[in-house]
């Protein structure tokens, strides 16, 4: 490697793998998934040195095991099992599950094939690593994270003097950072600072929550929604929901509840989201749409099912900053609780654009799997035919004779 280890601890991914994960374990250990690798950014390209170099960062990465330490930690976290930490303690990488090239229009072609339960956890470990490798050898690094601290301390200041008020909000940056040395010192910086009438929690990067004493966020990812729904065979996608809800809440009865609304569109989320639900699960998350327009047919969906919106959580994580959050909190501020997880501009704000790379799904059990969400451009099927097969599916079930 040139460069050194990027990912030091199996710990470093987000809450959400774990809480998956351990789902996953009990109930769905021999469903199997293919992962792939997309770069959406259209002026940005993987050179020969830097695709050798992420090579190199995942094997290192591949090498690495739980510390007692680690599993502790985890351990003490209510909802998670001794079941699940036994066989974490036996849990490794496997390199033979990836298959790295330069066989793509970035330079960059990565896919994963195995387990769910393996395949899972690449993904936040892959994408840290390509955005870091990328900006330590395309850009001058040493200048990055002198404009990146400068921009983060301006922005902590806002908070402190009340230019922007979100009140409770996370950090959701681990996948697209600029450095684990970024994302670290804005954790750091975050948690030690007055931030006015604001309140950071903490991270998804479970890694720092445990280093920097801040609380580790997540739940679930669209992943979830999509492998239970959409990996049976037997099972009609339209209800994909149905089966993520009712497996989550076997495992987790009214523990770690916030549902995630648009795998395949929140309308479709809400046919399935009903009294059981919403009352065991303590919130939902946006991911796509119109924020302001999902959080009023939220508020309008607990009241018609005689829940107070006041009690229940909107959690915001789509492509946010202090502005739009703030804008955002000021809506809903006071009628239902409002948090918030920024990732991209906390974790890699530079003059140099973000890169804007995901890692997601596309086959379960030999069968394509498709994300529906509520705005187009954010899924990656392989098979267009499956999903137009899937919206079909969404648009009977949206029927007016289909309602249940």
């Amino acid at each position: 490697m040139k460069l050194q280890p990027i990912v030091k601890s199996l710990l470093e991914t987000d809450m959400y793998k774990f809480s998956m994960g351990q789902a996953i374990y009990h109930q769905f250990s021999d469903y199997k998934t293919t992962w792939t690798f997309r770069c959406r950014n259209t002026d940005v390209y993987f050179t020969s040195d830097m695709v050798e170099e992420i090579r190199e960062q995942i094997k290192a990465y591949c090498d690495l095991r739980f510390q007692e330490d680690e599993l502790e930690y985890l351990n003490n976290i209510t909802w998670i099992k001794g079941s699940y930490i036994d066989f974490l303690r036996l849990w490794k990488p496997r390199y033979a599950d990836f298959e790295i090239s330069e066989d793509a229009d970035c330079g960059l072609s990565i896919e994963t094939r195995g387990t769910w339960l393996n395949t899972s956890m690449y993904e936040i470990p892959t994408l840290a690593i390509v955005n870091e490798v990328y900006f330590r050898m395309r850009h001058d690094y040493d200048q990055l994270i002198v404009e990146f601290e400068k921009k983060l301390d301006e922005k902590t200041g806002w908070l402190a003097e009340r230019k922007y008020r979100i009140g409770t909000f996370s950090e959701f940056g681990l996948r697209r950072r600029l450095s684990a040395e970024a994302q670290e010192m804005a954790v750091k910086k975050l948690s030690e600072a007055d931030l006015g009438d604001s309140v950071f929690v903490g991270t998804s990067n479970v890694y720092l929550a445990k280093k920097c004493n801040v609380t580790p966020v997540g739940t679930m990812a669209h992943e979830w929604i999509m492998c239970v729904g959409q990996g049976n065979h037997k099972h009609n996608p339209a209800y994909s929901n149905w089966y993520a809800l009712d497996a989550w809440v076997k495992e987790y009865g009214v523990l770690n509840g916030t549902a995630l609304t648009d795998a395949i569109t929140t309308d479709c989320f809400l046919r399935d989201f009903q009294l059981t639900y919403a009352t065991l699960f303590s919130g939902v998350r946006h991911d796509s749409g119109d924020p302001i327009a999902w959080g009023e047919k939220m508020i309008d969906h607990y009241r018609t099912l005689g829940l107070d919106p006041a009690t229940k959580t909107l959690l915001f994580s789509d492509s946010l900053n202090f502005e739009k959050a703030s804008a955002i909190y000021e809506h809903f501020h006071g009628r239902a609780r409002i948090a918030f997880g920024i990732g991209t501009y906390i974790a890699n704000d530079t003059n140099v654009e973000p890169l804007n790379i995901i890692m997601k799904t596309t086959a379960c059990n030999g069968m394509d799997v498709a994300k529906i969400s509520d705005v187009s451009g954010k899924g990656m099927c392989k098979n267009p035919a499956y999903e137009e097969y899937l919206e079909r599916c969404i648009r009977w079930r949206m029927d007016l004779n289909n309602r249940i």
